[in-house]
């Protein structure tokens, strides 16, 4: 059985595309590019997971970033950090020494905004084009194909990769120039820091007083209160369930983004720093692997 959820694919012409990195998210991101119709070369750091994605979809693997690149349309790529980008990327076996002129780099990894600039820039100068291209929807939403991708790059080359990401999404959009998606991945994670905390203390505050917090939820998830959050979260944290879910590690490593960035823009985040801490306490205590919901561990 396919560990991709069922989705209809749009009619696109079937495009030569790379993807770099196959880890939850990028798995499943791949596969769906595969059922579409597009000839897909993968690269893994671990190649036991190459070879078990060939297994499952087709298509080819590569042993360097830059033999899966060669002769593609558009090389996606989604990976840890700044510093696995850039050794994807960069270098001798880098994609970027692989690629045809013209072709794209998507990136989908939560990276700085700053080594989107980057890459922008060295791609440019090769004749090559970079759109950074952070999502949101986590495992689940790469799964049945209904991430959230957002875009910083030339418009016309956004129009090129749109209509493939979705393939893997249910929305694809460019808000601005290069960096721009990093930025508001940014905004997307300051957001959820906010609303984790206020339902951990809600909750928290429910259970302390003898309500039934479930059926609390339940009501209140139909007025102003509602958010993802509450309808995908509350119940398991009520039950005390975390083993799922986005890590407090990568909440922590997009968060640590999000106050870099603050300290070059000027802008003042006092909620999202302490929450930041507050997230600290729970990889203190031995949580760095359980669900970003797990912030209510601390209340009690």
């Amino acid at each position: 059985m396919s560990s991709i959820g069922q989705r209809s694919y749009e009619s696109t012409p079937p495009l030569r595309v790379a993807f770099l990195g196959l880890g939850v998210m990028g798995f499943p991101m791949a596969g769906h590019l595969a059922k579409a119709g597009h000839g897909v070369v993968v690269y893994n750091r671990t190649p036991a997971k190459a070879q078990a994605w060939v297994a499952e979809f087709g298509g080819q693997s590569a042993a360097t970033p830059r033999e899966a690149a060669q002769g593609a349309d558009i090389v996606f790529c989604c990976v840890g950090n700044d510093a696995d980008l850039r050794s994807v990327v960069l270098g001798a076996d880098g994609a970027f020494a692989g690629m045809k002129p013209g072709a794209v780099f998507v990136d989908h990894t939560t990276a700085s905004a700053e080594v989107a600039r980057e890459l922008a820039a060295e791609a440019t100068q090769r004749g090559l084009h970079f759109i950074d291209a952070p999502v949101s929807g986590g495992q689940a939403g790469a799964v049945n194909g209904a991430l959230t991708v957002m875009c910083g790059g030339d418009e016309a080359v956004f129009g090129r990769i749109q209509p493939i990401a979705m393939h893997f999404a249910k929305a694809v959009t460019r808000v601005g120039e290069a960096g721009a998606g990093q930025l508001a991945k940014m905004v997307n994670q300051i957001c959820i820091a906010g609303i984790v905390q206020g339902l951990s203390e809600a909750i928290a505050f429910g259970q302390k007083s003898g309500l039934p917090m479930s059926l609390v939820l339940d009501v209140i998830g139909k007025g102003a209160a509602q958010s993802w959050q509450m309808d995908n979260r509350g119940k398991t944290m009520v039950e005390d369930k975390f083993d799922f879910g986005f890590a407090v590690d990568w909440m922590r490593k997009d968060l640590g983004l999000v106050l870099d960035e603050a300290r070059r823009n000027g802008a003042r985040l006092p909620l999202t720093a302490l929450v930041d801490q507050f997230y600290a306490d729970v990889q203190a205590e031995g949580g760095g692997r359980l669900d970003t919901s797990s912030l209510i561990k601390r209340l009690r």
